[in-house]
Parts: structure tokens; C-alpha cells; sequence
């Protein structure tokens, strides 16, 4: 429980802080959210639906308390204007902009969300979140209530508006037009409904001001792979003590909620919920938790845990997954000298084969021009897959699981140009038997120059002009098509956030494979090499990075170092 909050507090605090763009309410909904996922927890029926769930409640708990605003200035009118106001201090976009360090239009797009209306700015918090790649189309639709046709049109509307707030953003901070600074020459420099509509009618019909801007990159773009907005201390001190058992003003509220007790005082709880690596890369802060400051910046290289005394040793830190680790091949041995016949030593044994000795590592893009290895032909009895002959994984959350003794192609999509960034690698879980990466293929690895394309580096990684996918430090670089044995069961996940990628998973054959990896290079029909063979033909074979026999609550948090070995 105590992971579960740690790391979904912070999207969460994202949700409510833009639907409510920093209202003084944000941290009271964020921690009533909280605490009703604590109590609710066990109604939940489908766990790959958590997410959802998850976001549903927190719009419930943004709608109640908009409409427990509106009732209460009903009874105790307010001037107009001060229901919407945000506390000038947690403004959003303020906050996004300063913590995320967004510049140009990125910083255009977060002062442009001020203008939009409550239901607007609602829809706004989930987009965002979508677009950044930590929900999915169909999470977003399902916390919204609606189909996901229902969810697009509405999601276009917003972009529509959005586009039309930034043009206000960009025509207030050039301040050249002269009608447009006598129009707001009243202005109390407060975003709202009715200044909107007035700037926006001068901008429809002045020749100066409302010209669009040539190069203005859209929204969706610009907003591929940030990260969330870090948690101010006060908040995570608030709201997970008030969750965590033997906090004051909160704990006996969730008593029967089950979290986990030990010895450790709730300070140590704390310091161990916020020392985990799902908070690190969120924080950015710094906390003074019993009396020992701890600086967690995002940026920087993460910190151990603090010290603490042997009965509340804090839960080990363990290095991201992205670190590279050290090859496990064998070493290539000096040939031996050359002896007389009565003193010649017994010849060594080579090592048994033992599988999982060799993973996948970053490597070198080998000559285009050079022939690809014979590739050894291992029994295939027969594949089945959960998803049919043609398995299209284009969101999170999507698997398909192989099973039998038989070759099948793993196809890559990049697409950049909808969302660049940092990409979430798939990975493997639930491994019976044994599985080997056993060539690499499609006429061209996804770093190599396009044919034709000029510009350098003009890949199907990205270009300057939409963007790059950038993969995880030490992962190996994907080519069009990877090719796998399995002899046995294996599962396989889509783990898309930030940059966005698609795969197609496809039984194949030994000789299909065989006489794709040898086709000559062709630029011309975008074969840019040949393809490479990696198998060896015994269980030194390499196995790819990510795989694992467990089958773990959170595909994507599988290491990129692979332990299969038996």
C-alpha cells in the first residue's frame, strides 16, 4: 500500500492541480482522493483497470467540491469572479512552468490552459496526462464515463480552444497592436470568461495581431514526454501521513485499510515510501522529515536512502533499471604455448552451456554491406498466439502471450511525429521455458539515415523538425524487425508512455526469417543493410533485455537487465 500511494500520489496531485489550476482546494482533493482509493481499494474487481479507476475518483472528488463552492456562494454571494480565482501562489501553469523549466511555446501552451473554462481545464488535466504518455486513450475515456468516439470529438474541441488561447497568450506578450492595448487598457490582468470572448473578437478581426505564426507547433507535440509536475513537500508530508497508521490527525481513519505495520515510527515510513525510485523521479524537492534533510532533485544523480539505525534500515535503493551492466560474455582466452608431448597440459573443458548467461546489450550497427551469419534452425513443433496471426500492440496496457516451440517477428513503429521522447521499452514477463533473440532484420536498424532524406540525422528514430524517440541508457537499439525463439510461454507488453510506439507480433518461420535477413541492401526499397544473426544455436544464445519468469504488478518496472538463468 505504501508503494501504491507513493507512486500514484503525484499523478494524482497533477489531475487536481490542473483541473482546479491551483485552487486552495488542491491539496484537500488530492488528499481525500487518496484516502477514498485506501478504503475502495478492495472493490476494485480487474487491477489493469486501476488506472482508470483511479482518475475517476479523482474527478468525482473535483466536480463535488466545485459544486460545494457554488452552493456555498449561493448562500454568501461573492464578487464576480473570485469563485474561479486561483490561489495566487499555486497558480498551474506558474507552477508548471517553474518546476518543468518549459520555455517558448511550451511555456505558451501553460499559460494559454489559464484561459480555459472549468469543464475545459477538467478534460485539460486527463489530455495532458495522456499526451505526456501516462494514461491511455481508453483510461481517459473510462474515467470520463464515455465511449472513446465521444472522448475524441471531445478531445478535438479542447485543442481547438486551446490553439485559440494560445494566439491570446502570444498577441497580449508581443503588445504591438494599439487596438489591442486600448481594449485591455481596463484589464485587471485575471484570465477569464468574458475577457477571453473580448480579446478573442479583436483578434478575428485585426489584420495585425491575429496573423498566425508560422512556425507554432501544435500542442499535442509539444507536450509528448514531460514529465509530471513534482510534489511540494508540504503535500507529500500531508497527505501520506494522514494514510500512513500512527499519523496524527488522519491515521485512525484508515486503520482497517491494511497497510503494512513495522517497527519503523511513521517518520521512517515516510522517509522509506519517499526513497523509492517511483517518487525520485518525481520529487525535486527537499524534505525535512525527523530531523534529517534529504534534497531529492530529478535531474540529478538519485540519492541512497538515509541511514538509519539496524531495526529501521530503510528498504534497499535499487539503481534504474536504464543502468548498463556489465557484459557477462566470456572472455576469448590466449592460445596456449606450444609444449613438449610429456609435458603437455590436459586440454580445458569448455564451460556448460548454461542459458541466460548472455542478454542483449547496446551494440554497434555492423558494415551494411556485410553478410549475415548462417542462421542454426531450431525445432518448431508449432506457435500459438493469444491475439491471433497479426498481434497490433499501439497502447499501454496491450499483450499478447506465445506459446509452443516456434520462431515469430517482433515489428517496430516509431512515430515521432505524434509524440517524441523518452520511450518506455516493452517487456517480457511470465517466461516458462526458454526464450533467445535470434536475429535482427527489415533492412535497416531504426537509427540508420532515410534514404533520400537530406537533413542528417533525418532517421526513423525522429528529426530535427518533429523530434527523437530516445531510448534508455543500455538499452540495444531496435531495428525494423526483430525475430525470437521461444520453446515454451512468454508474455509480452506495451509499456507506450512518452514517446509513442506500436508493435506488431507475428508468428513466423525458420526459412521466412532466414531469407528475409539476406536480402541485399536496396535503398532504393528503403533496404538500407543486411540483417544480423545472433544465434548461436545452443543455450548461450543471447536472451533479450527485460525478460523475466515473475510475473510482477507492474510490467513496465521489469529490470533491463534480464536474470532467467536456471
Amino acid at each position: 500500500m505504501e508503494q501504491l500511494l507513493a507512486a500514484e500520489l503525484p499523478f494524482v496531485y497533477n489531475v487536481v492541480g490542473r483541473a482546479l489550476n491551483g485552487h486552495p482546494d488542491v491539496d484537500d482533493v488530492v488528499q481525500d482522493t487518496m484516502l477514498r482509493v485506501v478504503r475502495s481499494l478492495g472493490e476494485l474487481r480487474d487491477p489493469g483497470r486501476f488506472r482508470s479507476w483511479l482518475v475517476a475518483i479523482a474527478m468525482h472528488r473535483i466536480r463535488d467540491r466545485i459544486r460545494e463552492r457554488a452552493r456555498a456562494h449561493e448562500t454568501a454571494p461573492v464578487p464576480l469572479g473570485e469563485l474561479e480565482t486561483a490561489d495566487p501562489g499555486g497558480d498551474f501553469a506558474d507552477l508548471t512552468i517553474l518546476r518543468l523549466g518549459l520555455q517558448g511555446q511550451r511555456q505558451e501552451v501553460a499559460e494559454a490552459t489559464r484561459w480555459l473554462d472549468a469543464d475545459d481545464r477538467q478534460l485539460l488535466a486527463l489530455w495532458w496526462l495522456e499526451v505526456a504518455g501516462e494514461l491511455t486513450r481508453q483510461e481517459l475515456a473510462d474515467a470520463l464515463g464515455q465511449s472513446r468516439q465521444h472522448t475524441a470529438v471531445r478531445v478535438q474541441r479542447l485543442k481547438e480552444r486551446l490553439e485559440s488561447a494560445r494566439c491570446l497568450v502570444r498577441a497580449l506578450a508581443a503588445d504591438a497592436c494599439v487596438g489591442l492595448v486600448d481594449l485591455t487598457s481596463g484589464w485587471d490582468g485575471r484570465p477569464d470568461s468574458v475577457w477571453r470572448k473580448r480579446i478573442a473578437r479583436h483578434l478575428r478581426h485585426c489584420p495585425e495581431c491575429g496573423e498566425p505564426a508560422a512556425d507554432v507547433i501544435p500542442a499535442q507535440r509539444l507536450l509528448a514526454g514531460l514529465a509530471l509536475v513534482p510534489l511540494p513537500a508540504g503535500l507529500a508530508v500531508q497527505a501520506l501521513g494522514s494514510l500512513l497508521p500512527g499519523a496524527s490527525g488522519g491515521g485512525a481513519a484508515v486503520q482497517g485499510a491494511a497497510l503494512a505495520a513495522d517497527p519503523v515510527g511513521w517518520s521512517g515510513q515516510l522517509m522509506q515510501v519517499l526513497a523509492k525510485p517511483a517518487v525520485l523521479a518525481t520529487a525535486g524537492v527537499t524534505l525535512a522529515v525527523g530531523g534529517t534533510y534529504v534534497a531529492y532533485d530529478h535531474d540529478a544523480p538519485r540519492p541512497s536512502p538515509p541511514r538509519a539505525a539496524p531495526s529501521q534500515v530503510p528498504t534497499a535503493y535499487r539503481a534504474p533499471t536504464g543502468t548498463p551492466a556489465p557484459s557477462s560474455s566470456p572472455k576469448p582466452t590466449r592460445a596456449p604455448s606450444r609444449v613438449s608431448a610429456t609435458a603437455r597440459p590436459t586440454p580445458a573443458r569448455p564451460a556448460p552451456a548454461r542459458y541466460g548467461s548472455v542478454v542483449d546489450a547496446a551494440d554497434r550497427a555492423p558494415d551494411p554491406q556485410a553478410s549475415p551469419a548462417a542462421l542454426p534452425h531450431r525445432p518448431e513443433s508449432g506457435l500459438t498466439s493469444s491475439a491471433g496471426p497479426k498481434a497490433v500492440m499501439e497502447h499501454r496496457g496491450d499483450t499478447v502471450t506465445l506459446s509452443g516451440q516456434g520462431y515469430f517477428t517482433v515489428r517496430w513503429q516509431l512515430v515521432p511525429a505524434e509524440r517524441p521522447g523518452s520511450l518506455a521499452m516493452p517487456t517480457w514477463t511470465g517466461l516458462d521455458g526458454k526464450l533467445f533473440h535470434v536475429a535482427s532484420g527489415g533492412g535497416r536498424r531504426m537509427d540508420d539515415q532515410i534514404p533520400g532524406e537530406t537533413d542528417r540525422p533525418h532517421t526513423w528514430m525522429g528529426a530535427k523538425d518533429t523530434g527523437f524517440t530516445v531510448l534508455p541508457a543500455g538499452a540495444q537499439q531496435m531495428w525494423q524487425n526483430e525475430y525470437f525463439y521461444v520453446d515454451g510461454k512468454v508474455t509480452l507488453h506495451q509499456n507506450e508512455r512518452g514517446a509513442d510506439y506500436n508493435l506488431a507480433v507475428m508468428p513466423a518461420s525458420w526459412a521466412e526469417i532466414d531469407g528475409e535477413v539476406r536480402l541485399p541492401p536496396d535503398p532504393a526499397q528503403g533496404i538500407v543493410r543486411h540483417g544480423l544473426v545472433r544465434d548461436r544455436g545452443s543455450d548461450r544464445s543471447p536472451v533479450p533485455q527485460y525478460l523475466t519468469r515473475s510475473n510482477p504488478p507492474d510490467p513496465a518496472g521489469v529490470e533491463q537487465r534480464s536474470r532467467v538463468g536456471r
